[in-house]
């Protein structure tokens, strides 16, 4: 594996692990074209820590359990990968988001929120 360049790194990206098309749309629509979203369902779809870590920041679908577990993914990047990204969750209810914060989840947002929320993420992470 080649390591990533300064401007692998320097490129601004976020991840959007659903499997909600309404909500990847809703989103795409406000993304910037210097900006990436990527849409996944599984980490290793990403690659390892280190391609994780490219990756501004990861909006986390809590209501997805059929094609992931968001419980499994929070664990396996702060317990197993041990990174800080930060992961902005979406939906689910009260046990899960309890659960989500007890693995260090960091924000929690209506599904209606994204949209609104969206821009700040990409200002405060546009470094």
């Amino acid at each position: 594996m080649a390591a990533p360049t300064i401007a692998d790194r320097l490129n601004r990206r976020f991840l959007l692990m659903t499997n909600d098309a309404d909500v990847v749309n809703r989103l795409r629509v406000h993304v910037p074209a210097d900006w990436q979203m990527r849409v996944v369902t599984n980490l290793d779809d990403v690659g390892g820590w280190s391609d994780i870590l490219l990756y501004r920041f990861l909006l986390l679908d809590l209501d997805e359990v059929e094609s992931f577990d968001p419980i499994d993914v929070i664990r396996v990047l702060r317990m197993e990968y041990l990174l800080q990204i930060a992961v902005f969750c979406f939906g689910g209810d009260a046990d899960v988001r309890d659960e989500m914060r007890m693995s260090r989840a960091d924000r929690f947002y209506e599904r209606d929120q994204l949209v609104t929320v969206l821009p700040q993420f990409l200002a405060q992470y546009g470094w």
